[in-house]
Protein backbone atom coordinates (compact mmCIF):
# COMPACT_ATOMS: atom_id res chain seq x y z
CA UNK A 1 0.00 0.00 0.00
CA UNK A 2 1.07 3.28 -0.74
CA UNK A 3 0.55 6.66 1.07
CA UNK A 4 -0.78 8.73 -1.36
CA UNK A 5 -2.86 11.38 0.40
CA UNK A 6 -3.47 14.69 -0.97
CA UNK A 7 -2.57 13.47 -4.55
CA UNK A 8 -5.51 14.65 -7.42
CA UNK A 9 -5.22 11.34 -9.35
CA UNK A 10 -7.47 9.23 -8.68
CA UNK A 11 -7.52 5.37 -10.44
CA UNK A 12 -10.27 3.07 -10.10
CA UNK A 13 -8.90 -0.54 -11.56
CA UNK A 14 -11.42 -3.12 -12.62
CA UNK A 15 -10.65 -6.70 -13.62
CA UNK A 16 -13.66 -7.49 -16.12
CA UNK A 17 -14.73 -10.94 -15.73
CA UNK A 18 -16.50 -12.01 -12.48
CA UNK A 19 -16.06 -8.49 -11.47
CA UNK A 20 -17.61 -6.17 -14.14
CA UNK A 21 -19.63 -9.32 -15.53
CA UNK A 22 -21.16 -12.06 -14.27
CA UNK A 23 -19.57 -14.24 -16.85
CA UNK A 24 -15.98 -14.72 -18.42
CA UNK A 25 -16.07 -13.14 -21.65
CA UNK A 26 -12.86 -15.39 -23.15
CA UNK A 27 -14.59 -18.62 -21.74
CA UNK A 28 -18.12 -17.57 -23.12
CA UNK A 29 -16.82 -16.27 -26.43
CA UNK A 30 -15.20 -19.68 -27.33
CA UNK A 31 -18.30 -21.28 -26.30
CA UNK A 32 -19.93 -18.88 -28.85
CA UNK A 33 -17.56 -20.07 -31.56
CA UNK A 34 -18.46 -23.53 -30.75
CA UNK A 35 -22.44 -23.10 -30.94
CA UNK A 36 -21.38 -21.12 -34.60
CA UNK A 37 -19.61 -24.65 -35.85
CA UNK A 38 -16.44 -22.75 -36.16
CA UNK A 39 -14.56 -25.10 -34.63
CA UNK A 40 -15.07 -29.41 -33.38
CA UNK A 41 -17.17 -29.95 -30.84
CA UNK A 42 -15.89 -31.99 -28.32
CA UNK A 43 -12.14 -31.07 -28.81
CA UNK A 44 -12.80 -27.58 -28.56
CA UNK A 45 -15.19 -27.71 -25.70
CA UNK A 46 -13.01 -29.84 -23.81
CA UNK A 47 -9.60 -27.78 -24.31
CA UNK A 48 -12.28 -24.31 -23.30
CA UNK A 49 -12.91 -25.81 -19.93
CA UNK A 50 -9.53 -27.47 -19.45
CA UNK A 51 -8.06 -23.79 -19.99
CA UNK A 52 -10.66 -22.18 -17.63
CA UNK A 53 -9.77 -24.72 -15.15
CA UNK A 54 -6.33 -23.70 -15.39
CA UNK A 55 -7.44 -19.97 -15.02
CA UNK A 56 -9.23 -20.27 -11.95
CA UNK A 57 -6.11 -22.36 -10.72
CA UNK A 58 -3.77 -20.12 -11.69
CA UNK A 59 -1.96 -22.11 -14.25
CA UNK A 60 -3.03 -21.08 -17.15
CA UNK A 61 -0.46 -20.52 -20.11
CA UNK A 62 -1.58 -17.57 -21.53
CA UNK A 63 0.25 -17.79 -24.66
CA UNK A 64 -0.96 -21.22 -25.69
CA UNK A 65 -4.42 -20.23 -24.58
CA UNK A 66 -4.13 -17.11 -26.84
CA UNK A 67 -3.18 -19.37 -29.69
CA UNK A 68 -5.91 -21.43 -28.99
CA UNK A 69 -8.61 -18.72 -28.16
CA UNK A 70 -7.99 -16.47 -31.66
CA UNK A 71 -8.02 -19.34 -33.73
CA UNK A 72 -11.54 -19.18 -35.37
CA UNK A 73 -11.27 -15.39 -35.91
CA UNK A 74 -8.19 -15.90 -37.03
CA UNK A 75 -9.31 -18.00 -39.94
CA UNK A 76 -12.35 -15.75 -40.46
CA UNK A 77 -10.91 -12.48 -41.34
CA UNK A 78 -11.48 -8.93 -40.03
CA UNK A 79 -14.64 -8.19 -41.58
CA UNK A 80 -16.15 -11.69 -40.56
CA UNK A 81 -14.67 -11.47 -36.97
CA UNK A 82 -16.58 -8.14 -36.49
CA UNK A 83 -19.24 -8.87 -37.52
CA UNK A 84 -18.93 -12.16 -35.37
CA UNK A 85 -18.45 -10.11 -32.21
CA UNK A 86 -21.49 -7.82 -33.10
CA UNK A 87 -23.95 -10.73 -32.35
CA UNK A 88 -21.73 -12.10 -29.57
CA UNK A 89 -22.16 -8.56 -27.72
CA UNK A 90 -26.03 -8.70 -28.81
CA UNK A 91 -26.88 -12.44 -27.63
CA UNK A 92 -23.97 -12.97 -25.04
CA UNK A 93 -22.67 -9.46 -23.38
CA UNK A 94 -25.80 -7.14 -23.14
CA UNK A 95 -28.09 -8.96 -21.37
CA UNK A 96 -25.66 -9.93 -18.48
CA UNK A 97 -24.47 -6.53 -18.01
CA UNK A 98 -26.13 -5.74 -14.65
CA UNK A 99 -27.26 -2.24 -13.79
CA UNK A 100 -25.05 -2.59 -10.23
CA UNK A 101 -21.84 -2.47 -12.34
CA UNK A 102 -22.70 0.11 -14.39
CA UNK A 103 -23.99 2.10 -11.10
CA UNK A 104 -20.44 1.31 -9.81
CA UNK A 105 -18.61 2.73 -12.76
CA UNK A 106 -20.75 5.75 -12.98
CA UNK A 107 -19.99 6.52 -8.77
CA UNK A 108 -16.62 6.84 -9.62
CA UNK A 109 -16.86 9.03 -12.82
CA UNK A 110 -19.35 11.32 -10.56
CA UNK A 111 -16.40 10.99 -8.04
CA UNK A 112 -13.50 12.75 -11.14
CA UNK A 113 -11.83 9.07 -11.20
CA UNK A 114 -9.99 7.80 -14.34
CA UNK A 115 -11.42 4.29 -15.00
CA UNK A 116 -9.14 1.67 -16.33
CA UNK A 117 -10.59 -1.87 -17.03
CA UNK A 118 -7.40 -4.30 -16.79
CA UNK A 119 -8.06 -7.52 -17.86
CA UNK A 120 -6.13 -11.06 -18.99
CA UNK A 121 -8.67 -10.99 -21.82
CA UNK A 122 -7.55 -10.25 -25.46
CA UNK A 123 -8.37 -6.67 -26.74
CA UNK A 124 -10.33 -8.10 -29.33
CA UNK A 125 -13.15 -9.82 -26.85
CA UNK A 126 -12.66 -6.96 -24.95
CA UNK A 127 -12.64 -3.52 -26.10
CA UNK A 128 -16.20 -3.37 -27.45
CA UNK A 129 -17.20 -4.56 -23.85
CA UNK A 130 -15.10 -1.75 -22.57
CA UNK A 131 -16.80 0.51 -24.96
CA UNK A 132 -20.30 -0.74 -23.78
CA UNK A 133 -19.44 -0.06 -20.40
CA UNK A 134 -18.26 3.50 -21.27
CA UNK A 135 -15.00 2.69 -19.72
CA UNK A 136 -12.13 4.52 -22.07
CA UNK A 137 -8.87 2.82 -20.99
CA UNK A 138 -8.73 -0.54 -21.36
CA UNK A 139 -5.49 -2.32 -20.46
CA UNK A 140 -5.90 -5.97 -22.33
CA UNK A 141 -3.61 -8.52 -23.59
CA UNK A 142 -2.53 -7.28 -26.73
CA UNK A 143 -2.47 -9.21 -30.17
CA UNK A 144 0.47 -9.30 -32.46
CA UNK A 145 -0.64 -8.77 -35.59
CA UNK A 146 1.26 -9.68 -39.20
CA UNK A 147 1.96 -7.11 -42.10
CA UNK A 148 -1.42 -7.26 -43.38
CA UNK A 149 -2.60 -6.03 -39.92
CA UNK A 150 -4.73 -9.04 -38.80
CA UNK A 151 -3.51 -10.59 -35.47
CA UNK A 152 -0.81 -13.90 -35.54
CA UNK A 153 -2.31 -15.94 -32.65
CA UNK A 154 0.50 -14.74 -30.13
CA UNK A 155 0.60 -11.83 -27.77
CA UNK A 156 2.34 -8.34 -28.36
CA UNK A 157 3.75 -7.72 -25.17
CA UNK A 158 3.72 -7.94 -21.75
CA UNK A 159 0.14 -9.93 -21.24
CA UNK A 160 -2.30 -8.28 -18.40
CA UNK A 161 -1.76 -11.33 -16.07
CA UNK A 162 -0.93 -11.85 -12.54
CA UNK A 163 2.34 -9.16 -12.05
CA UNK A 164 1.59 -8.43 -15.86
CA UNK A 165 -0.84 -6.61 -14.78
CA UNK A 166 1.43 -4.78 -12.22
CA UNK A 167 3.65 -4.12 -15.23
CA UNK A 168 1.23 -3.34 -18.08
CA UNK A 169 -0.42 -0.56 -15.08
CA UNK A 170 3.01 0.92 -14.70
CA UNK A 171 3.78 1.62 -18.17
CA UNK A 172 0.69 2.93 -18.76
CA UNK A 173 1.21 5.32 -15.59
CA UNK A 174 4.42 6.53 -16.42
CA UNK A 175 3.03 7.37 -20.06
CA UNK A 176 1.34 9.82 -18.03
CA UNK A 177 3.93 10.71 -15.45
CA UNK A 178 2.62 9.31 -12.64
CA UNK A 179 3.30 6.41 -10.09
CA UNK A 180 1.79 4.88 -7.87
CA UNK A 181 3.13 7.07 -4.96
CA UNK A 182 1.56 10.14 -6.82
CA UNK A 183 -2.50 8.60 -7.15
CA UNK A 184 -4.82 7.38 -4.90
CA UNK A 185 -5.70 3.76 -6.61
CA UNK A 186 -8.43 1.15 -5.88
CA UNK A 187 -8.99 -1.82 -7.89
CA UNK A 188 -12.11 -4.30 -7.83
CA UNK A 189 -11.00 -8.02 -8.40
CA UNK A 190 -12.66 -10.98 -7.89
CA UNK A 191 -9.58 -13.59 -8.70
CA UNK A 192 -6.38 -14.73 -6.65
CA UNK A 193 -4.75 -14.13 -10.26
CA UNK A 194 -4.80 -10.57 -9.72
CA UNK A 195 -3.48 -10.44 -6.06
CA UNK A 196 -0.09 -8.80 -7.39
CA UNK A 197 -2.01 -5.44 -8.52
CA UNK A 198 -4.32 -5.72 -5.51
CA UNK A 199 -1.06 -5.67 -3.32
CA UNK A 200 -0.13 -2.95 -5.21
CA UNK A 201 -2.87 -0.38 -4.75
CA UNK A 202 -3.77 1.84 -1.76
CA UNK A 203 -7.56 0.27 -1.82
CA UNK A 204 -8.11 -3.24 -2.63
CA UNK A 205 -12.07 -4.56 -3.11
CA UNK A 206 -12.18 -8.51 -3.03
CA UNK A 207 -15.19 -8.13 -5.83
CA UNK A 208 -17.53 -11.30 -5.83
CA UNK A 209 -14.51 -13.04 -5.22
CA UNK A 210 -13.97 -16.80 -5.64
CA UNK A 211 -13.58 -18.84 -2.04
CA UNK A 212 -9.64 -18.71 -1.72
CA UNK A 213 -9.69 -14.75 -2.64
CA UNK A 214 -12.42 -14.36 -0.12
CA UNK A 215 -10.43 -15.90 2.61
CA UNK A 216 -7.33 -13.69 1.75
CA UNK A 217 -9.34 -10.44 2.30
CA UNK A 218 -10.18 -11.56 5.02
CA UNK A 219 -6.95 -12.16 6.55
CA UNK A 220 -5.66 -9.19 4.54
CA UNK A 221 -8.92 -6.88 6.24
CA UNK A 222 -9.28 -6.13 2.53
CA UNK A 223 -12.94 -4.77 1.94
CA UNK A 224 -15.55 -7.50 0.45
CA UNK A 225 -17.96 -6.25 -2.11
CA UNK A 226 -20.69 -8.44 -3.27
CA UNK A 227 -21.48 -6.41 -6.54
CA UNK A 228 -23.48 -9.25 -9.09
CA UNK A 229 -26.02 -11.39 -9.60
CA UNK A 230 -24.87 -15.06 -10.27
CA UNK A 231 -24.95 -16.30 -14.06
CA UNK A 232 -27.36 -18.53 -14.91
Amino acid sequence: MNNSAGTSTRLALFDLDHTLLPLDSDYEWGEFTLRKGWCDKQEFGSRNAAFFADYQKGTLDIHAYVRFATEAIRKLGPQAADEAHRVFMQEVITPHIQPAALALLQQHRDAGDTIVIVTATNEFVTRPIAKALGVDHLLAVNLARDASGWITGEIDGVPTMRAGKVTRMEAWMAERGLSWDSVDSIFYSDSMNDVPLLEKVDTAVATNPDARLRQLATERGWRILDLLEPHA
